[in-house]
């Protein structure tokens, strides 16, 4: 005997979906913890994958992933236009993005900073971003929205984040993506006396630790990386506040073609947060890795245990959950 939810969708949104969604990247994280330090970056990816979309298609929902894994990695993929929900009667159509595991390097030699991420949001208002690099820029909340411009040097964006601070340039901490195509921004920003922090991988958490410059240390992220990845952490950003600035990097013919059959008209476009993610949106992520913006997956003798962050944009809302799963076969049989 079926049954169906009479629950009006912008409900389902706020009420069930918020902490529904923490359960889909839980199990992604404790799928993927399980190869840790097995240096098998595409098997722990994989196991994140499935254990994600197996717990998409229970959600009362119509989803389609409209941010995915991408070929640029060849990995196993819950791809861009794929459906997912169960598609139960009154519930919201939703747009989807998703890292099931960010960080398959750190996962796999168990690093710090690997964990299991996704947004959703309104059907119709994400970003429909192609698999490819993307420049950004990001800072936390509570600044003019003059202070940051992706098309200014590095250095006039370090001494504008640091008037608008009060502080020295010498206080600033600029995160950046340890990657050989990054030196000459490295070199740039210690030229003006600024600090770099570099980390290998995850640069969706990399943008979340400028929000809360406080506790992370970070005030500002510079640098190239994944256009899904930016659109994770716009969404992040969207709920948590923060100032954001994006270019897809469109260099050759079939990336703009493809940007194009996508509905990206304009290859130079500046995105700011709100034309990154338009409407109302949650966002999650579960460590895998123990790090600083997360602790990764604990298996003690008799419960497993997760953190994670939820946030929602229309209320500002950012809850951290600890979580004891006690009943292990869950994990092995979903």
């Amino acid at each position: 005997m079926s049954t169906t939810i009479s629950v009006p969708p912008q409900l389902l949104l706020e009420r069930i979906l918020t902490l529904e969604i923490v359960r889909v990247t839980e199990r992604a994280a404790v799928s993927a913890a399980r190869l840790r330090g097995h240096g098998n970056e595409k098997g722990a990816d994989q196991a994140a994958v499935d254990a994600m979309r197996r717990e998409l298609n229970k959600m009362p929902i119509e989803g389609t992933v409209v941010i995915g894994e991408g070929e640029r990695d060849e990995a196993p993929m819950l791809f861009i236009g794929e459906k997912v929900g169960a598609g139960i009667d009154g519930g919201p159509k939703v747009d989807i993005a998703v890292d099931p595991l960010e960080g398959t390097t750190l996962c796999a030699k168990n690093m710090p900073g690997s964990i299991a991420t996704m947004a959703m949001a309104e059907g119709g208002t994400l970003l429909h971003a192609p698999d490819v690099y993307m420049q950004k820029i990001a800072i936390g909340p509570g600044y003019d929205k003059n202070v940051i411009d992706i098309d200014a040097p590095p250095e006039d964006n370090i001494r504008r984040l640091a008037n608008a601070k009060d502080v020295s340039v010498h206080d600033i901490t600029v995160l950046v993506l340890d990657r050989p195509r990054h030196a000459e921004l490295i070199a740039k920003i210690r030229a003006t006396g600024a600090g770099v922090q570099l980390i290998t991988d995850g640069d969706v958490a990399g943008v979340i630790h400028c929000a809360d410059p406080d506790n992370t240390g970070v005030d500002i992220y510079m640098g190239t990386g994944g256009a899904p990845e930016g659109v994770l952490a716009a969404a992040a950003l969207r709920c948590i506040g923060g100032q954001m600035q994006c270019r897809l990097l469109l260099d050759t013919y079939s990336k703009r073609n493809r940007a194009e059959s996508m509905g990206i008209e304009d290859p130079n476009f500046v995105y700011q947060i709100e034309d990154m993610v338009k409407g109302d949106c949650l966002f999650a992520a579960t460590g895998v890795t123990d790090g600083s913006l997360l602790s990764g997956v604990k298996f003690r003798k008799h419960v497993i245990q997760t953190e994670t962050v939820v946030m929602r944009s229309v209320t500002g809302t950012v809850r951290y959950i600890k979580a004891d799963h006690r009943q292990f076969e869950k994990f092995h049989l979903d």
